[in-house]
């Protein structure tokens, strides 16, 4: 998985005002809003308009832009915009990425300040009188991360005064966070895209391991059970015909498993407050007493990693639920020599006899299983001593960084 970004290092405690000597702002308190709001705000879009707000009155402009990178990384599209005209909002929704001042903010990654031969430049390709009238000055400030180049904040002034060196400053910090958010939206939408392509696989090996197996038998009989018909064989007709239904039977049965499998979430504050409500409906759902006994107080697994041990966990207690005849079952989870282990056991009948391809039980053990590997651990299913059955997950423990 691909790793967040983290904050940069911010500068000046206290900048000037705005060029009119009556805007002053600690640059601390705008720097620690933006930081707030990187882990608050869901929509990156409204976030970067929100502070475009912000930057128009620290450097004194009359309207603003911000844009950020599209798809094809070959163009800059607009997102928010305050204070310009209509005509002007729908003629730059999308600019090539090395136009005018915005290009030469691209090509130096430093603040740009647009003199009257690019604004002359923006009013022949927008055939706008906006550029060059209304508007004397574009300042375009990137937004960039690690080097990386992610939008663009546009002011557009009326005057031709230049922004005080101090609030520069500040939009260099500004640029940094804000194009933090940017790459951690990205790698959001980069892990999720790898997470949905991981269950796609698992859905699709399940597919092909139970469904199509089952299927290619179906085949198989109803190709047996159009020769006895055609030779008149009432009893091979009759024998096919039934293992037509049962197969039939099967792999709706197998089908419900698979849906249930992957229908099923997560409760979002995490693994532990998942567990509990597995346990506190569990009695009633299922007619068996379940217990949890957490001996790891400081568990340590990242979200991805919590999923897979709630989906894992969750199958084992639907097998004892369905298959067990259990009073009473169990939820442990231990740490034993930098290896966490999470055991479900039950008190019902065991496994009576060895699991058969196709039964829902068998079908789940693999999804476990393949959920165990992604975690780089396995899947061990015995049965007790004292009766019952024990599923027990094993996987290593994720290393702790110093500061944690």
């Amino acid at each position: 998985m691909t790793q967040a970004a983290s904050a940069p290092i911010t500068p000046p405690s206290l900048i000037h005002d705005e060029g009119h000597g009556a805007y002053k702002i600690p640059a601390l308190r705008v720097l620690t809003e933006i930081t707030s709001s990187l882990s608050s705000e869901d929509n990156l879009d409204s976030l970067l308009e929100r502070f475009l707000g912000t930057m128009i009155k620290l450097a004194g402009a009359d309207a603003g832009a911000v844009r950020v990178l599209a798809a094809d990384g070959e163009h800059l599209r607009m997102v928010g915009a305050i204070g310009l005209p209509p005509e002007v909002v729908e003629c730059e929704r999308y600019i090539p990425l090395e136009c005018g001042v915005c290009g030469g903010a691209v090509r130096e990654h430093a603040v740009q300040h647009g003199d009257s031969h690019q604004l002359r430049f923006c009013s022949e390709r927008t055939s706008l009188t906006y550029f060059g009238e209304r508007c004397h000055r574009i300042i375009a400030v990137p937004l960039r991360y690690q080097g990386k180049i992610l939008g663009v904040y546009n002011l557009f002034m009326a005057g031709d005064e230049e922004v005080p060196e101090d609030v520069a400053l500040l939009f260099h910090s500004i640029s940094e966070h804000l194009g933090m958010a940017l790459e951690n939206a990205r790698l959001t939408r980069e892990n999720l895209r790898i997470t949905l392509t991981n269950e796609r696989q698992m859905l699709a090996n399940e597919l092909h391991d139970s469904l199509a197996q089952t299927l290619s038998f179906m085949n198989m009989r109803l190709s047996l059970l159009r020769d006895a018909m055609e030779n008149r064989d009432q009893d091979k007709s009759d024998k096919y015909l039934n293992d037509l239904g049962r197969a039939l039977d099967s792999a709706y049965a197998e089908l419900r498993e698979l849906l249930a499998q992957f229908r099923n979430r997560m409760d979002p504050r995490g693994l532990l407050p998942a567990l509990w409500d597995i346990v506190s409906g569990f009695q009633d759902r299922n007619g068996i007493n379940l217990d949890l006994d957490n001996r790891v107080p400081d568990m340590n697994l990242p979200p991805e990693q919590e999923v897979q041990v709630y989906h894992i966990v969750h199958e084992a207690l639907t097998n004892a639920g369905k298959h067990s005849r259990a009073k009473n079952a169990k939820i442990t989870i231990d740490l034993v020599n930098d290896q966490y282990v999470f055991s479900v056991e039950d008190d019902g009948v065991g496994i009576i006899q060895p699991l058969k391809s196709g039964d829902g039980m068998h079908l789940g053990l693999n999804i476990m299983r393949e959920r165990a590997q992604r975690l780089g651990g396995g899947i061990t299913v015995e049965n007790r001593k004292e009766g019952g059955v024990r599923v027990i997950l094993t996987f290593p423990a994720p290393l702790r960084k110093p500061n944690e």
